[in-house]
């Protein structure tokens, strides 16, 4: 899987985010991870937490949202809602390998770490936007020494600069670093996607997106950037009212995704200047000069024997103005191709 982000000859790695769109139901989270797999997406990604390593149960004003998909609700009756059970880790694990697609989970605290390397195997980490500067979580997941891959959210250039030290300096594998806007769902023109390849440089690392937005314009923009991994929300639809449907995607639209982003990368090929494989068949149908008329040995060549028009089997057109007034070496019939032997 890391080798596949790290490759850029590769299309991106398309991620499908359960989130909370499961309902509390295991066998509708199967479901999702069932029409991941059916949709082409490389891997499907948990979250690891539990209501009370988020937050507190408090009715106090800056517990409860105050805007926004989930306003007035309280944090932690949120995050009970979106919560997947800790118990259902290693059977959905368990059921997307045996479907031939990954998987892997953005813990919450340290201890989530510890859990899902025990019960999922991971074959890299997720760090949320929000957990950016959550340091003795960043320490742990490090300390695994896998990938990493990091949404960089709201964070100024010093934070992720800060983050990625300390992961590098405990022992992380490669980093990815993940545009993302932390609003739910996002507007387009909120992602300064020309920012992606600037955070890549800047750290020495891999970049993609995770993505909130409602179609698949962003991504595929961010695809030409050279994204190397898109994380998408899924849901089976998204009137459905699951806690998250409202900015992801539907199946059919994954789907899309998986297709249009391969497609996209395809056509990037490489900076090379001159025609494809493809043009290479066209040639054929360029100008080049041919008798326009019968033409008997010793006749000058005039602009009224000589047309320029294709196919491409004479003599080139940037010839046109040396040949007018030489002459015929010999009979030339009518559409025949000009070429140096028919010169005197």
């Amino acid at each position: 899987m890391i080798d596949r982000i790290l490759d850029p000859t590769k299309p991106p790695l398309i991620v499908a985010e359960l989130s909370g769109n499961h309902r509390q139901d295991i066998d509708l989270a199967r479901q999702l991870i069932d029409a991941a797999a059916k949709a082409g997406a490389d891997a499907v990604k948990l979250q690891t937490y539990t209501p009370e390593t988020l937050t507190l149960d408090s009715d106090r004003p800056e517990f409860v949202v105050q805007d926004g998909l989930w306003q007035g609700r309280r944090l932690h009756d949120l995050y009970a809602e979106a919560a997947t059970p800790y118990s259902w880790h290693a059977p959905l694990a368990r059921h997307a390998r045996e479907l031939g697609i990954e998987i892997f989970s953005t813990p919450f605290d340290e201890a989530a770490v510890d859990f899902l390397e025990k019960a999922v195997r991971p074959p890299l980490h997720k760090i949320s936007s929000f957990e950016l500067t959550h340091h003795p979580l960043l320490e742990r997941v490090a300390q695994t020494r896998k990938p990493i891959i990091l949404s960089t959210g709201m964070a100024s250039q010093a934070e992720i600069a800060e983050a990625v030290s300390i992961l590098r300096n405990n022992g992380a594998g490669p980093i990815i670093l993940l545009k993302c806007v932390s609003a739910y769902p996002s507007q387009p023109s909120g992602f300064n996607l020309r920012s992606m390849p600037a955070l890549g440089e800047t750290f020495d690392c891999p970049f993609g997106l995770s993505d909130h937005s409602l179609d698949n314009a962003v991504a595929l923009a961010a695809t030409t950037l050279g994204a190397r991994l898109i994380e998408k929300h899924l849901t089976h639809d998204r009137s459905g009212g699951t806690i998250d449907s409202g900015f992801s995607l539907e199946p059919h639209e994954l789907a899309s995704l998986v297709q249009q982003s391969r497609q996209v990368h395809a056509a990037l090929g490489s900076p090379a200047i001159g025609p494809s494989a493809q043009d290479a068949k066209q040639t054929h149908f360029r100008r080049s000069i041919y008798a326009a008329r019968d033409i008997k040995a010793g006749e000058a060549f005039t602009s009224d024997n000589l047309r320029i028009v294709r196919p491409s089997l004479g003599l080139a057109p940037k010839r046109w103005k040396t040949l007018l007034g030489q002459k015929a070496a010999r009979d030339i019939p009518f559409a025949t191709p000009l070429t140096l032997s028919d010169l005197q």
